[in-house]
């Protein structure tokens, strides 16, 4: 299951991660968000071991999208040691998903 993160808990959940995790920028009333939603969810436990997926809210948490420019939604972003390493933009089919985290992990 994929971790609600905040503005509050961001720096502690992410940036401190001792595995990558991908964020997932979303707000309730986008449809490709809730298109990806599944996909992530699936990830998040097939790959539980590699990685944490977590979603940040954007209208309840505007303070972490803005800090790294997410100007539309979804943006996933891939975060390493603290670090944004990868961003995909727009709902993803799965298969890519994968294909994407396993060339970025």
């Amino acid at each position: 299951m994929p971790k609600q993160v905040s503005d509050d808990t961001f720096e502690s959940d992410v940036l401190k991660s001792q595995i990558p995790v991908i964020v997932d920028f979303w707000a309730e009333w986008c449809g490709p968000c809730r298109q990806i939603a599944p996909a992530l969810e699936e990830l998040a436990s097939e790959m539980a071991d590699k990685i944490t997926i977590a979603k940040v809210n954007v209208d309840e948490n505007p303070l972490t999208p803005s800090k790294y420019g997410v100007r539309s939604i979804p943006t996933l972003m891939l975060f390493k040691n603290g670090e944004v390493t990868s961003t995909k933009i727009g709902a993803i089919a799965k298969g890519k998903l994968v294909e994407w985290v396993n060339s970025e992990i």
